[in-house]
């Protein structure tokens, strides 16, 4: 190129691609592959992965699938940011939570957090936490008028608020500088309960605190919009932002009903979203939630600036382990970014042992050292909206708000958050989801790293000080690992009463080539169950032996579609002679499978089964054995 020429640009020398042109050639490697001949866009939807919500993920997205425009960040629908800055000007607000009864060890490590990195404090107060007259003890030395305080108080938010209140007062520090939020969620605390005898006070209550507020510490808000019993039950993101959405009308007609003007009512509320290891539909659900609430505040009356949505992000709680609890850092850090580059205004990482008990002071210093090497580090917080402008996430964003806004306008529809709580209408929706979900759990479509795949059974096991109980008799607490934990709750069981966990014979047939994808499939499906395999190469004269020799009562053949044509029936019949309660088959039997059968096999394993009830059912066998 010199001085004189014209200057060119990179993609001049090459002719344009097409949408059709890019089908055709996923039509051939899916030919090729075996998966389907379909054609042109029957070819492209063969990639595409269904979400909840009735979302679907396609495998291409380009400047067509683009929805109108999402605006500046810090302008409505303010899907971009909240404020014109985003977080790049100081970075999110990394809040971390305290739920120790022991106002001592409270104190001690709520200094920790502040002097290495954290900004603000989440108090778990009274009923599950430190005690209200415990809270002086436990703020001890913390500068109140740096830190700022969010309190989750159940039940007791007016005992919790006043004693705080109490403690600015002490402390010197003027209301008007305060910052936090006091924590008042009445209908949080109706889907946690499930008790909605005293809804009517605790809601005038949320609106004296609320008043107090707006005239006296404009830097405290005194009601938080809590999503997280919703996503706990099993919910998906529309259902977790329908909920809070209606959770948010309902107070904002509450507050305003009293006579505070609807800037201020919406000024007073602060709302708690869940960050999944999903990470673009972290990013998508907490962007369309502040278009989704813009457009309640718009409705509603309220001014562009008292409009955009103030996010507390937390790590998921249903995502977490109790297994091999070592994964669930790696689930945080990418939730924890995700809530970032979402716009949360504050994250919440919990710590990688928070399934287990009470935290530990490694587990904390990893928590909150995840957030400063996103931070400092990786420079998350210096981008306003990294996602933005992304075909893909825009087109998520826009298709998860209407989803959510359909679930809102249906919990309306219902007579609002608190009748769709009293006549269990919002509990059996998620119910109904989360029945769908623990479907994918137990076929294995969604899969559990360090529990249904890639179990460690010979990893001690992680003890921590017993947490608190949660309240209980409203919605249920799910996790993602209960059906699993359940099952290997019952090897842990055996073990300790006989020394020993179940254990099943798998019988490699024919060359290492032939039978290595399936034996390592078998083994990690049994596994996952908490049953210990022992492996050897056997034919069917060796295999008998070999299947005493191994203390098992179970057995499973592993190799290749060719050599069970071969070896199969007669090594299956060898082991039911050998004593074999249950003999199982990895692979899918096709038209051998009467033969099979008929010589002994029981079972039927393979990629897609139900792997809990074939757990389930092994178990039983191996405890009567």
């Amino acid at each position: 190129m010199t001085a004189e020429s014209p200057e060119l640009p990179l993609a001049a020398a090459f002719p344009d691609a097409d949408r059709a042109q890019w089908q055709r050639l996923v039509e051939g490697v899916l030919r090729k592959s075996g998966v389907t001949d379909a054609a042109g866009a029957a070819a492209e939807d063969a990639l595409a992965t269904d979400l909840q919500d009735g979302i679907r993920i396609r495998p291409l997205y380009t400047a067509e699938d683009a929805p109108a425009a999402p605006g500046h960040p810090g302008f409505p629908p303010f899907v971009r940011a909240g404020r014109p800055e985003g977080t790049a000007v100081a970075g999110w607000d990394v809040r971390q939570r305290h739920a120790d009864t022991d106002p001592r060890r409270t104190n001690e490590a709520v200094l920790a957090d502040l002097e290495n990195g954290v900004t603000s404090l989440w108090l778990t107060v009274g009923d599950g936490g430190v005690p209200v007259a415990g809270l002086a003890e436990a703020l001890q030395g913390v500068y109140l008028d740096l830190a700022t305080v969010a309190l989750d108080p159940g039940a007791g938010f007016t005992a919790a608020a006043e004693e705080l209140l109490r403690l600015y007062a002490s402390s010197g520090v003027p209301l008007s500088e305060a910052s936090g939020n006091l924590g008042a969620d009445p209908l949080g605390l109706l889907a946690r309960t499930g008790d909605d005898g005293v809804l009517g006070d605790q809601l005038a209550a949320a609106v004296r605190l609320a008043r107090r507020c707006t005239a006296d510490a404009p830097g405290l808000r005194a009601l938080a919009v809590d999503a997280l019993p919703y996503h706990e039950a099993g919910g998906s993101s529309a259902e977790e932002l329908g909920a809070s959405l209606a959770t948010g009308v309902a107070y904002l007609r509450e507050l305003t009903g009293s006579g505070l003007g609807v800037d201020d009512a919406c000024r007073q509320l602060e709302f708690r979203y869940a960050a999944s290891a999903d990470q673009f539909l972290t990013i998508a659900k907490l962007r369309a939630a502040r278009r989704l609430w813009a457009r309640v505040a718009e409705v509603c009356g309220a001014s562009p600036e008292a409009s955009a949505q103030r996010q507390h992000a937390v790590t998921s709680t249903v995502m977490m382990t109790r297994r091999d609890p070592w994964v669930n850092m790696l689930r945080t850090t990418v939730a924890g970014m995700s809530a970032g580059v979402g716009g949360a205004d504050a994250v919440t990482v919990l710590p990688f042992d928070a399934a287990l008990g009470l935290p530990d002071a490694f587990a904390r210093r990893i928590a909150r050292n995840t957030q400063s090497v996103l931070l400092e580090e990786s420079h998350l917080s210096r981008v306003i909206d990294p996602a933005g402008g992304s075909w893909y996430v825009e087109q998520l964003t826009d298709e998860l708000a209407r989803a959510a806004w359909a679930f809102f306008q249906e919990i309306e529809g219902a007579g609002g958050q608190a009748a769709a709580l009293r006549s269990g209408m919002l509990g059996e929706r998620l119910a109904a989801t989360w029945a769908r979900r623990s479907q994918d759990l137990a076929h294995r479509r969604e899969p559990i790293t360090g529990v249904s795949e890639f179990p460690h059974l010979a990893e001690p096991p992680v003890h921590r000080e017993p947490a608190p109980a949660p309240s209980g008799g409203g919605l249920p607490r799910v996790r993602r690992d209960d059906a699993y934990e359940a099952l290997r709750a019952r090897s842990d069981a055996r073990l300790e009463a006989t020394g020993a966990r179940p254990k099943i014979f798998l019988a490699a047939l024919g060359p290492v080539a032939a039978h290595t994808a399936r034996l390592t499939f078998a083994a990690n499906l049994f596994q996952a169950g908490g049953i210990e395999t022992v492996p050897e190469t056997v034919d069917a004269e060796s295999v008998g032996e070999a299947f005493a020799r191994s203390g098992a009562h179970i057995a499973c053949l592993c190799a290749s579609d060719a050599v069970y044509g071969e070896q199969a029936a007669a090594v299956a019949a060898a082991l039911k002679s050998a004593g074999a309660l249950r003999v199982h088959l990895a692979g899918k039997p096709g038209e051998r499978r009467e033969e099979f059968v008929g010589a002994g096999v029981d079972a039927f394993v393979f990629a897609g089964c139900d792997a809990v009830e074939v757990l389930s059912s092994a178990l039983d066998v191996t405890e009567v054995a």
